[in-house]
């Protein structure tokens, strides 16, 4: 099942005694149409304040329904702020997590002096000028498979820091500023500090060579900030072609191309 949702109101992803996650009201919903209990497994858990575009997850039910009632049904008891966009059966190897190889985010920076009114739930906010073409060019140093522990946040449980950045890119359109990173994985909250440590080299407090010593050092502790979770979106994931799950499942960059 592919879902989208705004983060703003949630406690993250993964239920837990707190609440309300996206989670819980999932599983809650999906409970309601199947009229049974659900446990929804994800492709990639997501913090309080983080969107999905096209979160992906799979459930087993005994229940019997069209894909369009599932859609429909789950959709109806959801919340405002999670919608179902489509749902397919899938054989049982399939693993929203597992079967997954490569995973896309985006992060949105909204760069002016001033802070932004609307939509500030939905993008991060540098008021200091960023040099995108710059961000661009020292972003080039994290493609490939590296060691990633200089990004990698302390509570992360991952069992190593290696991971492959199959794209990476900083564009500018207007006053926003957008990082888009494809990888085979992410560690806890690597995205978010890649993002923080180009927002210093893109307003000049940080030599564009940095990143590259940052990443070898494998030292979080010289990094930048964290950057705030309202500018990230996980954007979708990539699949086998077996599954033959809809294109909006992914959000890759034109000419990108798998292994």
């Amino acid at each position: 099942m592919g879902i989208e949702y705004d983060g703003s109101d949630f406690l993250g992803w993964q239920i837990q005694k707190q609440e309300p996650t996206v989670q819980g009201c999932v599983e809650k919903a999906l409970a309601r149409v199947a009229d049974e209990p659900i446990r929804v497994h994800c492709c990639g858990r997501t913090d309080t304040g983080v969107h999905a575009l096209c979160q992906v997850v799979h459930f087993d039910t005994r229940a019997e329904r069209s894909e369009r009632s599932w859609v429909l049904g789950v959709n109806r008891y959801l919340p405002s702020g999670i919608s179902v966009l489509w749902l397919r059966v899938v054989d049982e190897d399939f693993h929203a997590r597992f079967s997954a190889f490569a995973r896309s985010y985006h992060y949105r920076i909204f760069n002016r002096a001033v802070r932004p009114a609307v939509g500030s739930r939905y993008t991060s906010w540098c008021r200091k000028p960023l040099d995108a073409d710059v961000m661009q060019s020292a972003a080039q140093s994290l493609a490939g498979e590296h060691d990633f522990s200089a990004f990698r946040a302390a509570a992360c449980q991952a069992r190593h820091p290696v991971r492959e950045i199959q794209h990476i890119a900083v564009s500018r359109a207007g006053q926003e500023v957008r990082l888009e990173i494809t990888a085979n994985g992410f560690l806890y909250h690597m995205v978010r500090n890649i993002a923080g440590s180009l927002m210093a080299i893109g307003s000049g407090a940080r030599s564009e060579d940095w990143l590259r010593e940052l990443l070898l050092s494998c030292d979080r502790t010289r990094a930048a900030a964290t950057a705030p979770p309202e500018g990230l979106y996980f954007a979708g994931a990539r699949y086998p072609d077996e599954y033959q799950l809809p294109s909006d499942s992914f959000d890759f960059p034109p000419g990108w191309i798998s292994s």
